[in-house]
């Protein structure tokens, strides 16, 4: 997993991607307590529940293409009724507790409102 963050030329990127690797290096998800990984996009919202000991993705939401999740975009309304169908799906596949992966961003707005949002539907984040 690691890729070197030396050759990238943008400082800004450079430092999202280092710290990226210094969540992921202490984040590892089972088939009990699975990672919840974000990616945020300034148009877009995807979240990911993955099983890294089996190297398996359980399912994964976005708010776009066939099965975008609907009514969702990426502001804090959308990313509060994406929570509520990410809480919905874990507890349709009992699964009561998950690890939030921000991939690097900054805990506030979208992201926030994401983890609080499945956090108010049952499932510890």
């Amino acid at each position: 997993m690691r890729k070197s963050y030396e050759k990238i030329k943008q400082p800004a990127r450079k430092r999202l991607v280092r710290r990226k690797l210094s969540i992921r290096s202490k984040i590892e998800g089972s088939s009990e307590c699975p990672r919840l990984s974000v990616y945020k996009s300034n148009k877009h919202l995807s979240v990911q529940v993955i099983d890294d000991s089996a190297s398996n993705t359980l399912f994964s939401m976005h708010t776009f293409g066939k099965k975008a999740v609907a009514g969702t975009a990426c502001n804090v309304p959308g990313a509060k009724i994406m929570g509520e169908q990410v809480a919905q799906e874990l507890k349709n596949r009992k699964i009561g507790q998950v690890l939030f992966d921000r991939n690097g961003l900054r805990y506030t707005g979208v992201l926030a409102s994401l983890a609080d949002s499945i956090r108010k539907n049952g499932v510890n984040v």
